[in-house]
């Protein structure tokens, strides 16, 4: 088979022929790597290629599956992860230019489990300096497989990037205030930011702790239901982590949406949106009613309270970056340096108030879903804009959390979890994505509904032009 055909089969698949042995790890492995090599001096999309390390791993796991020792789907499969997260003797920077010289003594708990599934961990992959806005300016900024101008979401944007052009069959991100949603709509990616303390954040190198979240990027939902039954899970060295029992995600993803209720608040979804985000939205709730869900019209909780949270998820921000702010203020770029000096004033009184209006917008969203399964919103509050634009909007971010973020950062504060699907194109050939939300633990649900939701529609099999 061609490498580049190999490149864009799905996780699943690509999985089940390496496990019949019509495939082997190694070949799938060089195959990317060759792709990699091809493609990625103008993406950007990895910080570090580990090709001895994957192609070490790839011939372990065909080692393994000809003895009939088979790990589970992920074996054998090339992954990438965000460099934020701990890998042992090796540079975690974090887009982070005073990191350059970081090297963790262990594997975040996630990369640990990543190997104990078989994965091939094929690259470490860019993202924003801290899993901030910005790229630090030392460092290359990922481009967009879909059209170099435009932006690829951040912070997880080499973690959208590389699934999207072929270079892994899936990674994972972090997701503080949209970092895995906003990256999966940028490059047409179904992306999971889970239940909070549904995946351990054990060796993450956080932006604000309480707001953090893991979570996979894959071309698919079945792809990112594998990766998630793989990393997700009580762990003792994050208490913060959720003892609940994993489900069998890969096991439920065809049982359909017959049963679920699925709320969409019309004025919430479509005030101010473009008409190409308001047609997204208004074809998925069509078709998840012809497959047999029930789509009905709610009246959401008002998220203008997100204004009196933000400043305790940059107060977060201000903790995280004690031990080298501000001592080492001036190897940061500016505007992480700019948000650390606002951490800095902030009140405890101000922080107070943050959390007791978190709370309270909490308790509003549960609230909200005790009549309905699942909630439908854009992805992002724009079509995806270019980089001059987000350049510019991220000089306000009141007005970056009132557009771009508008369906992303309230999910973040109250925890719960959020499946990003391809939703469409614009005329112009850019993705437009949209969004399901759940009450906690309701990963399974947004999980097979993304599933069905794809079994129905061909968004997500797109490809960019590249060659």
């Amino acid at each position: 088979m061609p490498a580049d055909d190999i490149a864009y089969l799905g996780l699943l698949e690509v999985s089940e022929r390496i496990r019949r042995r019509e495939l082997s790890a190694e070949a799938v492995t060089r195959a990317l790597l060759d792709r990699i090599e091809r493609l990625d001096g103008r993406l950007h999309s990895f910080q570090m290629v580990l090709a001895d390390a994957a192609l070490a791993q790839a011939k372990t796991a065909d080692a393994e599956i000809a003895k009939g020792f088979w790990r589970g789907p992920l074996h054998g499969v090339p992954v990438g992860v965000k460099d934020l997260l701990h890998t042992k003797g090796l540079p975690t920077m974090a887009g982070m230019e005073l990191l350059s010289d970081f090297r963790p003594d262990e594997d975040a708990t996630v990369i640990a489990r990543l190997k104990r599934a078989g994965a091939v961990i094929i690259g470490k992959l860019h993202m924003t300096e801290g899993a901030t806005l910005d790229h630090h300016p030392t460092l290359p900024r990922p481009v967009n497989p879909w059209s170099e101008a435009h932006w690829t979401g951040v912070s997880s944007s080499g973690s959208g990037v590389a699934p999207a052009a072929g270079l892994c069959f899936g990674s994972l991100g972090t997701d503080t205030a949209g970092s895995i949603r906003m990256p999966s709509a940028a490059n047409n990616l179904t992306g999971v930011k889970p239940t909070w303390g549904r995946v351990s954040r054990h060796g993450l190198l956080h932006l604000a702790e309480s707001f953090d979240h893991i979570g996979p990027m894959a071309r698919s939902a079945g792809d990112a239901a594998a990766i998630l039954r793989a990393i997700a899970g009580v762990d003792p060295r994050d208490p913060t982590s959720l003892a609940d029992p994993v489900p069998d995600y890969l096991a439920s993803l065809t049982a359909g949406v017959s049963d679920l209720v699925i709320g969409v608040d019309w004025s919430y979804a479509t005030d101010g949106m473009a008409d190409e985000i308001v047609a997204a939205v208004k074809t998925a709730a069509e078709v998840f009613a012809s497959l047999g869900a029930r789509v009905r019209e709610i009246d959401f909780p008002s998220t203008e309270a997100v204004g009196e949270i933000m400043p305790l998820l940059t107060a977060e921000i201000g903790a995280a970056h004690t031990e080298h702010f501000p001592n080492k203020a001036n190897r940061y770029g500016p505007r992480l340096r700019g948000t650390l000096e606002a951490a800095a004033r902030i009140d405890g009184l101000t922080v107070v108030r943050g959390q007791q209006a978190r709370d309270r917008f909490t308790g509003a969203m549960r609230t909200a879903f005790r009549d309905i399964d699942l909630l439908l919103t854009p992805g992002l509050g724009r079509i995806l804009p270019t980089w001059d634009e987000i350049d510019r909007l991220a000089n306000d971010m009141g007005e970056m959390g009132r557009t771009v973020m508008r369906f992303t950062t309230p999910f973040n504060i109250a925890g719960v979890p959020t499946i990003s699907l391809p939703g469409g194109f614009t005329a112009g050939g850019l993705p437009v994505g949209v969004q399901l939300v759940g009450w906690k633990l309701a990963e399974d649900k947004l999980l097979r509904a993304g599933h069905a939701f794809q079994q129905a529609t061909d968004f997500h099999t797109r490809r960019p032009a590249l060659d």
